[in-house]
């Protein structure tokens, strides 16, 4: 299932980036961050996949959601000028972000590749 961040619950979760200047991964599991908005038809499509791949990968990653709408701070954090934008979160290492409606095999490779997680 994935999970609608505040960004009271991004800096418990993912990175408290009003405590820290580095990098300081909080979370247990990597995770996906979709920076998203309502209107943004790519964001639409996207939207589904991640909810498979929640499914799919259920208990080895999170898949977290971040409105651009409601959370400007957080974008800007993150430097979001374009939507979908995705953060790929490793346990251990620097995050990456990838930009666009990824398809499903692309995004798949993503998680082997960064995340280091299998089904």
């Amino acid at each position: 299932m994935t999970e609608f961040l505040t960004k009271q619950a991004f800096l418990e979760k993912v990175f408290n980036f009003e405590k820290n200047k580095e990098w300081k991964f909080e979370g247990d599991l990597p995770c996906i961050i979709d920076f998203y908005a309502d209107w943004c038809g790519p964001c639409k499509a996207v939207a589904p996949v991640l909810e498979e791949l929640s499914n799919e990968y259920e208990g080895k990653i999170n898949i977290f959601k971040v409105d651009t709408e409601a959370e400007q701070e957080l974008a800007a954090a993150f430097g979001i000028r374009s939507i979908p934008s995705i953060l790929f979160v490793p346990k251990e290492g620097e995050p990456q972000m990838a930009q666009g409606a990824l398809p499903k095999h692309q995004l798949e490779q993503i998680i082997g590749d960064v995340l280091k997680a299998s089904k």
